[in-house]
């Protein structure tokens, strides 16, 4: 019986070794720009918008990545909002063709605002298409995939009690990001960032918050995980 354990014990090491002697991570060192604004229009509506440009290679050499994202808010109540919206990537790929991704999005956002802390939480769908590269040519069709995206953030002030206008404050994120579909084999789990930074609240509705973001993610391969210092 301790002969059989051993054996098995023995058999699945040898699997483990193997599994993580197959696995390759590249690391990247990267710069993310953002722009991000919720614009109330009435009591019950708003418009989203969240605009980035990221740069790899030693941070800043090569450009990484276009993200453009708009969208239709919907405040159930001051806290809680429904967002609908379109998103436009364009993707600057290392030894490949550049593409470009279409992406409608659907979401729910909590804002809690508690003593000591705010607590945000985020739902997010997004439905991605993705042009298709072939042989190293960028063609007319496209991929297709759902994902599943969950973020919670916590926002904490350096002074007094509650984030107001002329308040340091010190934030924590993390998202976590699911693929679904059929053309999905190898990567169900797509990637986990894990943020923190420092802020100021110059008034109400505006501030600015510098940043560090450890992301982590499987490439559809499987076995081959990307490591971004952001």
């Amino acid at each position: 019986m301790i002969k059989r354990l051993l054996f098995i014990a023995g058999l699945l090491l040898g699997l483990g070794q193997q599994a993580f002697s197959q696995k390759s991570i590249e690391v990247r060192d990267e710069l993310w720009l953002a722009y991000l604004n919720q614009s109330r229009l009435t009591d019950r509506s708003g418009l989203w918008t969240d605009l980035h440009m990221r740069f790899t290679d030693h941070f800043i050499r090569q450009k990484s990545q276009l993200f453009l994202r708009f969208g239709y808010a919907y405040y159930l109540t001051d806290e809680v909002r429904l967002t609908i919206g379109y998103a436009y990537i364009y993707s600057y790929a290392q030894g490949s063709p550049d593409f470009p991704e279409h992406r409608p999005w659907q979401q729910i956002q909590w804002i809690e605002k508690k003593k000591g802390f705010n607590l945000t939480q985020l739902f997010r769908i997004e439905q991605r298409y993705r042009r298709k590269i072939v042989t190293g040519e960028l063609t007319d069709t496209y991929t297709f995939n759902w994902r599943f995206h969950y973020s919670i953030g916590f926002i904490f002030p350096l002074k007094g009690t509650t984030v107001g206008p002329k308040t340091p404050f010190l934030f924590f994120n993390e998202d976590l990001y699911v693929n679904a579909g059929e053309q999905i084999v190898s990567n169900y789990f797509d990637q986990n960032w894990i943020g923190v930074g420092l802020g100021y609240q110059f008034t109400r509705h505006f501030n600015v918050q510098l940043a560090y973001m450890d992301a982590f993610q499987q490439l559809p391969a499987g076995n081959k995980y990307l490591n971004i210092n952001a």
